[in-house]
């Protein structure tokens, strides 16, 4: 039986280990395996490989060392500031600002903190999934406490305008936080130009390990931490740091920063073509912006065809891809990002998120459009929706 090759288009997901990174790692899973809070020498090596790790990030995105904390998640991140934020503002200031299309970690921590009293204002979005930033600007008052909006949505690919909105945020004194998940090692990231206040970022989608993420925040600002214990990271992140985690973390981001402009030029011209050819099938749109889109990220839905089918039909065929975030695809209802932008349930229902990489080569993607190509008819055919 001939073995089926696989190819992977779901790197908003998760992205492989890089071997580079795995090489960096394998020290401090093995011979170098102290904990970097004790003086002794194996320590010390520990303490060292954290901090040279925390320059390379720091430098990345143009921040100091010491505003750069390292979590176990974005998810992580994200519940630190907002959370944290919120507790250490003593109900002054007792509105957030965010967008009906974040991340569920965003999302969900803004419906726990209104259980806790706050004003949640969640944003609509276009057709594009583009917050509008004049309705922003009207939207903060002297009751604001944070902004929150991230860099680029997950499923739909689309890119906010950070720098405007951080702008904004500076001109009418609100902090400013994004969730820069999806674009952290994607897209050149300023902290000092965008006049970002907090950033969250997660190693595994850069080629890095799983668990471990990291959070920028600009000096002088204070929250109160989420875990409390023996004072790790600044006081900010107590636990005992993940050295080998934090170790590819850091190579990682050196890896982006030496491949970033040229991978992305590449896989531009994959996804274009991917869109081109997908979007001559009959019953197809794009979701999301066409321009300011994350140059891996490819969202189309088929009209009258069940996402989860197509995702299921792809992968029997050795193509794995997504209806959407790997955070909530097994709720059976609709996107509410693809709801938010205006789609119907049937459309929102068939939509599909394939998301290249590093290792997606002009053959995967050829091979891809046949098979969706193929997919499509047959479960249209098949489809009691017409």
């Amino acid at each position: 039986m001939e073995e089926i090759k696989k190819i992977y288009l779901d790197n908003a997901a998760t992205t492989i280990v890089a071997g580079k990174v795995k090489k960096a790692m394998l020290p401090y899973l093995g011979e170098h395996y102290g904990n970097a809070s004790s003086i002794h020498t194996e320590g010390r090596y520990a303490r060292e490989a954290i901090e040279k790790a925390r320059k390379a990030i720091a430098g990345f995105i143009n921040a100091k060392e010491k505003e750069i904390i390292f979590t176990g998640s974005g998810t992580e991140s994200n519940n630190t500031v907002l959370k944290g934020l919120a507790s250490f503002s003593g109900r002054e200031k007792n509105q957030i600002i965010t967008s009906k299309i974040e991340h569920p970690s965003v999302i969900e921590t803004c419906k726990f903190l209104e259980k806790e009293g706050f004003e949640i204002i969640y944003l609509g979005v276009d057709s594009n999934g583009l917050v509008n930033l004049e309705e922003l600007e009207k939207k903060i008052t002297q009751k604001t406490l944070l902004v929150s909006i991230m860099h680029a949505n997950n499923e739909i690919g689309t890119i906010q305008d950070i720098n405007k909105i951080g702008k904004i945020c500076k001109n009418k004194e609100v902090l400013f936080h994004t969730d820069t998940v999806q674009t952290f090692g994607k897209i050149a990231i300023d902290v000092q130009a965008d006049n970002i206040d907090f950033l969250s970022a997660s190693a595994h989608k850069i080629y890095g390990p799983k668990g471990v993420g990291l959070l920028y925040i600009r000096e002088g600002r204070r929250i109160e931490p989420l875990l409390h214990g023996g004072g790790h990271e600044f006081n900010i992140r107590s636990s005992t740091e993940n050295v080998a985690g934090i170790v590819g973390f850091g190579k990682a981001v050196e890896l982006c920063r030496e491949k970033m402009e040229k991978e992305s030029r590449r896989i531009s011209r994959l996804r274009d073509y991917l869109i081109k050819e997908l979007l001559m099938i009959p019953g197809t749109q794009l979701n999301g912006s066409a321009s300011q889109r994350l140059y891996n990220n490819v969202n189309i839905s088929f009209r009258g065809i069940e996402g989860e089918s197509l995702v299921l039909q792809l992968g029997m065929r050795g193509i794995a891809t997504s209806t959407g975030s790997a955070c909530s695809t097994k709720n059976l209802e609709p996107s509410y990002v693809l709801s938010a932008i205006g789609l119907d349930h049937f459309t929102a229902h068939g939509s599909l998120r394939l998301t290249l990489g590093r290792n997606t080569s002009k053959k995967d993607i050829l091979e891809s459009v046949k098979n969706i190509q193929e997919v499509s008819e047959i479960l249209r055919n098949i489809s009691p929706i017409k």
